[in-house]
C-alpha cells in the first residue's frame, strides 16, 4: 500500500529554499517513493515570504523562541504560530503515515535548531516552529529529519513506524470491533517484543481485558502504547530473543544440521556481528516451508516492504 507522508517541499527538490536551491534527499525522492504518497509543505513559502526570502532564524529563551529575520529584524513568529496550527488541522485530516522534516531548519526543524541569543554564540537547543506545532497535535505520528535517516537503525526504524502506522490506521478506520483488535494485536505480537517487551504485555493485557472498559478507550489507549514502543529502539538482543522465540516453534521439526545454523546465525545476530537479515531469512524459511501459521502472519517478519532492504545494514 502506498502511505500518505507529509514531508518538507525542498527534500523533494522543490525551489522552495531561502536562496532559491532546494535539499533533494535521493532516499526520499527515488528509493522510498515508490511506496508514499508526499505531501509536500514549505511553511515559510506558504507564509509568502517568497523566493528566494531574506534568511530567518530562532533567537531568545530555546523553549520559546521568536522567528525573526535577520536583516530586516521582521518577527514572523505569530504568523507562523498561526499558519501553522491551520496547516496541521489540515494535515491531521489526511491520515499521515508520518512526516519527514528538514534538518536545522528554523520553521522545519525536528531538535537541535540553532537558537540565537543575547551572546551572539548560537544554542543547539531548538526546534522549528511549524515541526513543534506539528509534533504538539499529532503526538504518535511517526516523525523523523532526513539527516538523522543516514543512520541505518533510525532509517529502519523510522519506515518500521510509517507501516505499523499505517495499519494502525486502517484499523480504526473500519471501525475496530474488539475481534479485529485482539487479531490486530495477535500479529504485532513478535514485532512489540523486539521493541519492548514491558509494552508488548502491558498492551497484551488491555486486550486481554477489553470488556471491562468501552471499547472506544482501549482502541484509543493500544494505538498510543503501540506507537510509543515502537519508538524504542530493537536492540541486536531484543532482535535474538525474538529470533530464539520463533525458533522454539520450528525446533523440532528441523534436521539437527539447519537447527545449529539458525543458533549460529542469532548468535551472531546478539553479537553484533552479522546483520539481522542473515538469521530473518533462516527463520522465514522454515516457518513459511512448515507452514506454521502463527509466525508466518507476524509482521515482525515483513514490517515494510522487502525491496527497500531495510535490514540489510541493522
Amino acid at each position: 500500500m502506498r502511505l500518505r507522508v507529509g514531508i518538507s517541499a525542498c527534500l523533494l527538490g522543490q525551489e522552495v529554499r531561502w536562496d532559491g536551491g532546494h535539499k533533494r534527499d535521493r532516499f526520499l525522492t527515488d528509493t522510498l517513493a515508490p511506496f508514499v504518497e508526499w505531501v509536500p509543505v514549505c511553511p515559510e513559502v506558504e507564509l509568502g515570504l517568497g523566493i528566494p526570502r531574506e534568511p530567518i532564524r530562532l533567537e531568545g529563551d530555546a523553549d520559546a523562541p521568536r522567528l525573526v529575520a535577520a536583516r530586516s529584524r521582521a518577527d514572523h513568529t505569530a504568523a507562523m504560530a498561526r499558519l501553522a496550527a491551520a496547516r496541521v488541522e489540515e494535515l491531521a485530516r489526511q491520515a499521515l503515515a508520518g512526516y519527514v522534516l528538514k534538518k536545522d531548519s528554523p520553521s522545519c526543524g525536528m531538535e537541535r535548531v540553532r537558537v540565537h541569543g543575547r551572546g551572539g554564540v548560537p544554542v543547539r537547543r531548538g526546534i522549528g516552529v511549524f515541526a513543534r506545532t506539528l509534533m504538539d497535535r499529532l503526538p504518535l505520528l511517526p516523525v523523523e529529519e532526513e539527516g538523522r535517516l543516514n543512520d541505518p537503525s533510525l532509517r529502519e526504524n523510522f519506515i518500521e513506524r510509517l507501516f505499523a502506522h499505517a495499519r494502525w490506521q486502517a484499523l480504526v478506520a473500519g471501525r475496530a470491533t474488539r475481534g479485529a483488535l485482539v487479531r490486530f494485536h495477535t500479529v504485532h505480537k513478535l514485532q512489540l517484543m523486539a521493541h519492548d517487551p514491558a509494552a508488548y504485555r502491558r498492551l497484551g493485557v488491555a486486550v486481554a481485558r477489553m470488556a471491562a472498559r468501552p471499547l472506544r478507550d482501549t482502541v484509543a489507549a493500544y494505538g498510543d502504547g503501540l506507537m510509543r514502543a515502537l519508538r524504542r529502539p530493537a536492540t541486536p538482543a531484543r532482535h535474538a530473543n525474538v529470533l530464539e522465540h520463533m525458533l522454539g516453534y520450528v525446533s523440532d521439526r528441523i534436521p539437527g544440521g539447519d537447527r545449529a545454523e539458525l543458533v549460529d546465525a542469532i548468535r551472531d545476530v546478539r553479537r553484533g556481528v552479522a546483520p539481522l537479515v542473515v538469521a530473518l531469512t533462516l527463520v522465514r524459511h522454515h516457518v513459511r516451508r512448515l507452514d506454521v501459521r502463527y509466525l508466518a502472519e507476524q509482521t515482525y517478519l515483513e514490517p515494510h516492504p522487502r525491496e527497500l532492504m531495510l535490514r540489510n545494514h541493522v
